[in-house]
C-alpha cells in the first residue's frame, strides 16, 4: 500500500473550541427572558391577590367584603367564612375558631405578609410556604369542592407558589437580588 492508496491518518490537531466567554455565557435566549417575566407577573398578580383581600378585609370596601363588617369597623375576617362558609370533614375544626382574635389577627397578617413580599420580590421561600399553607387550609375548609372532586383555584395557586419559590422569581421586577445580598440572607438562604 502506497501513501496514496492508505488511509488517511489524522495528523492535524483538533479544532479548537469555541471560547465561552462572561459575555457568551450570559447570553439570554427569548425564552428565557419571556419566563422570566411571566413568573415576575404571576408572582405580582399572585401577590396583589393576598394584598387585595387584606386591604377589603381591612376597610371593607364592598367587593368580598361590606363596610359595616370590616376589620377597622369591629368586623371578623375571619368570623364570616370560617362561620358560615366551611364545609366538610373539618367543619367543626374551622367553626371552632370562627372570629377568634387570635385567628383574625394571624390571618390578616399572614395576608399582608405574603402580599407585601411577593409584591417586593423578596423572602419569596418564606412567603411561598406559608401561603401555600394558607391556601391548602382554605382548600379543607371546603371539602370537596364545588365544580370538582378535589382540584379548585387554591391548589393551583399553592402550585404556582411552589413554582415561585423554586426559582428566581424575585429578581425580575422585583428586590430579589438586592434582597439575597443581604448578609443574614446570605447565612441563612430559606430567606430567599
Amino acid at each position: 500500500m502506497t501513501a496514496a492508496t492508505s488511509p488517511a491518518r489524522h495528523t492535524s490537531a483538533p479544532a479548537a473550541a469555541t471560547p465561552v466567554t462572561a459575555a457568551s455565557a450570559t447570553v439570554e435566549t427569548t425564552a428565557q427572558k419571556a419566563t422570566r417575566y411571566t413568573l415576575a407577573g404571576l408572582r405580582l398578580s399572585l401577590g396583589w391577590v393576598f394584598l387585595w383581600a387584606f386591604i377589603d378585609k381591612l376597610f371593607g370596601l364592598g367587593f368580598a367584603t361590606p363596610e359595616k363588617n370590616a376589620w377597622i369597623n369591629g368586623g371578623s375576617p375571619t368570623k364570616g367564612f370560617l362561620g358560615n362558609a366551611v364545609t366538610g370533614p373539618f367543619e367543626d375544626f374551622y367553626q371552632s375558631f370562627a372570629g377568634a382574635t387570635w385567628a383574625d389577627w394571624l390571618f390578616m397578617t399572614g395576608l399582608l405578609a405574603i402580599g407585601t413580599a411577593l409584591i417586593l420580590g423578596i423572602g419569596i421561600r418564606i412567603a411561598a410556604t406559608t401561603g401555600s399553607i394558607l391556601l391548602i387550609a382554605m382548600w379543607t375548609a371546603v371539602l370537596p369542592p364545588e365544580n370538582n372532586p378535589f382540584m379548585d383555584d387554591h391548589l393551583i395557586y399553592a402550585g404556582v407558589l411552589a413554582l415561585l419559590a423554586i426559582t428566581a422569581a424575585g429578581d425580575t421586577l422585583g428586590l430579589g437580588k438586592t434582597w439575597a445580598k443581604l448578609p443574614l440572607v446570605q447565612r441563612l438562604p430559606w430567606l430567599k
